[in-house]
């Protein structure tokens, strides 16, 4: 199983039937091409969709059917669209049950850095800020380390902050990470890995709820 499909796989298991929820761009897209056809949730897209669904096969895309990050896509029964306006709106309402979202950094205390590199052209922070501040839970979905093998999971972010103390559960390739009021908590493993050699990857401190062994 690759990393990415070891993240995605156990992101699923996150989403309640009947909940609505936004899948941030990039790595969290890609949660729904997991999700049975037959799951009862609906997507929300920043752009004005309740209930996008997965991308249609060629020959059946609509041109004029996209989600935020510009794929195309299918609607689920009963979806509904409407102007970004009325997106947003249910966003600040807080009407989202979940957001799953990437990151360049998150850290011990929840805050979460995912829109700007310092030097790095970025097309501005968009819905990410709003998303992270309003809906009621935020899972960030990650690889435990970046690429030159420097820990993306901190004691303190030091990129621009998307949004302070949002963050409630990180899930990278190697665990599932809850933020609590005493720092980062490994609920789960998703590979055989030591508490040591977890905790050598991640420059946070980390506390194990159980010992050793995977989820």
């Amino acid at each position: 199983m690759s990393v990415v499909e070891r993240i995605l796989r156990r992101a699923v298991m996150e989403i309640a039937p009947g909940s609505i929820v936004n899948l941030g761009i990039g790595l969290p897209t890609q949660v729904m091409h997991y999700l049975p056809d037959d799951f009862d949730v609906q997507i929300h897209s920043e752009n004005g969709i309740l209930g996008a669904w997965k991308q249609a096969a060629p020959e059946h895309m609509d041109p004029f059917l996209i989600d935020a990050a510009g794929a195309y896509v299918s609607l689920s029964e009963g979806a509904s669209l409407f102007d970004s306006a009325v997106s947003f709106a249910m966003i600040r309402r807080a009407r989202l049950d979940l957001t799953m979202i990437g990151a360049f950094e998150v850290d011990a205390h929840g805050n979460l850095a995912n829109w700007k590199i310092p030097g790095k052209f970025s097309p501005g922070i968009g819905g990410a800020m709003e998303l992270a501040q309003k809906t009621q839970r935020i899972v960030v979905l990650t690889a435990h380390t970046d690429k030159h093998g420097n820990p993306k999971i901190l004691k303190t972010c030091r990129l621009p902050l998307t949004a302070k103390a949002c963050v409630s559960r990180i899930i990278s390739d190697l665990a599932v990470m809850d933020v609590t009021d005493k720092g980062l908590v490994v609920r789960e493993k998703l590979i055989e890995i030591s508490d040591a050699d977890l905790q050598a990857l991640t420059e946070a401190d980390l506390t194990f709820a159980t010992e050793g062994g995977t989820a």
